[in-house]
């Protein structure tokens, strides 16, 4: 059964206008990235692989990652990312691990999504050696999903990208624990989630009902429940993806040392503190105790 459901929170993508920018944003917050890479896949299942217009860095976790993603090159496909952008900068990228596509995708025809196929995605592991490692994806992509690009994603080449070197921060971080989502109607966004995971959702704790997968999960709630997760935050826009909780090694220790040392503003929150989406690119970020 494993191999025609979800089996975790994959990553989440939280774009930006400007990678650079970003990334010294993340840099200073005591995350380790991975080199700049840049995009390239199929704009149909059968089309030939052609270069992309966003590039991104990583930031790699013992469980789950985080991608910073924007535009480097205008001129070239930005496989919605410009969209996206126009609503709000923050997380637009929501990715569930399966162990089989091909599998998952008749499900999710059966289950009545209109898939047309899956959609392959490789990347260089690092862009200055394009001869080197390649990341290889097969993804399900959701169509219209109003949240933004939501999909299911199989790793061909999960060795390329969760290196050891990429893998310990000074923050402490260590796993992509959950998402959280503000919807305009929670019940029907957990309906749709479930049946794109193939598992049961369940009432969250702070109202609306959370997908809770093998590893992680993911919280679909009501704006005016967000601030008893995120204090503070306040949703833009319905929907909205507004942040992510990140569980540490230490108890919070070394995030609240490098807030203190780096003028980083941060509150607390429950069950860990929190660092607002003004000072994340866009993101709510709980790190967890």
């Amino acid at each position: 059964m494993s191999e025609q459901s979800a089996q975790g929170l994959d990553h989440v993508g939280i774009a930006g206008t400007d990678l650079f920018a970003l990334a010294a944003i993340y840099e200073k917050l005591g995350f380790l990235l991975t080199p700049l890479a840049r995009h390239s896949g199929r704009r149909t299942p059968d089309g030939p692989v052609v270069p992309f217009g966003t590039g991104n860095r990583c930031i790699m976790l013992r469980q789950g990652y985080l991608e910073l993603i924007a535009i480097v090159d205008p001129g070239v496909f930005s496989n919605t990312l410009d969209r996206f952008l126009a609503r709000y900068a923050g997380i637009h990228i929501l990715a569930l691990n399966v162990e089989d596509a091909d599998s998952n995708l008749t499900r999710l025809r059966c289950a009545g999504f209109d898939i047309p196929g899956i959609a392959y995605l490789e990347r260089p592991v690092d862009d200055a050696d394009p001869t080197g490692l390649r990341a290889k994806f097969a993804r399900l992509p959701l169509p219209d999903a109003p949240e933004g690009r939501i999909q299911l994603i199989q790793h061909l080449t999960r060795e390329a990208i969760w290196q050891e070197r990429f893998m310990t921060h000074p923050n402490g971080a260590v796993a992509l624990a959950s998402v959280v989502l503000a919807v305009p109607d929670p019940a029907e966004a957990a309906a749709r989630f479930s049946r794109l995971a193939g598992q049961p959702v369940v009432p969250d704790p702070a109202g609306g009902f959370s997908l809770d997968l093998p590893r992680g999960r993911v919280r679909l709630v009501a704006a005016d429940v967000l601030g008893k997760i995120f204090p503070g935050v306040v949703a833009p826009v319905l929907p909205y993806v507004a942040g992510i909780s990140l569980q540490t090694s230490d108890q919070t220790v070394a995030i609240a040392r490098l807030a203190s040392a780096r003028g980083i503003a941060m509150r607390a929150a429950p069950g860990g503190v929190l660092v607002p989406p003004n000072e994340a690119g866009g993101a709510a970020l709980c790190f967890l105790a």
